[in-house]
């Protein structure tokens, strides 16, 4: 377990370690949700044609548009927990939220 992890006053202690949580608004949770289940129609969508030998390029032009969907849920999501999170967070005095920031940034850009 990291050392470094700290519980959100929200936070859920689980097996001693700790989960975040966060609050979203409905419209902000049914955003993200029809996002999810598009990308997951698109991933079946790429099963059917694996099952019916659809030709390689015409599924790997599909698999590159799931990626841009995921990239893009990414970004939506990323771009709510800075104005959300990240913003409470230095306001309350927890700068440690930035290392937890740039951590997160350097995942996404592998």
């Amino acid at each position: 377990m990291d050392e470094k992890t700290c519980c959100h006053r929200e936070g859920i202690e689980k097996d001693g370690c700790c989960h975040k949580t966060k609050k979203r608004s409905d419209k902000e949770y049914r955003n993200l949700i029809n996002r999810l289940n598009r990308i997951e129609g698109q991933v079946r969508g790429v099963k059917g044609m694996l099952e019916k030998d659809a030709y390689c390029v015409d599924i790997l032009t599909q698999v590159a548009a799931i990626n841009a969907a995921l990239n893009s849920f990414n970004k939506v999501l990323l771009a709510e927990h800075i104005r959300t999170c990240v913003a409470q967070d230095i306001r309350d005095g927890n700068d440690e939220v930035v290392d937890e920031l740039v951590q997160t940034l350097q995942k996404l850009m592998r």
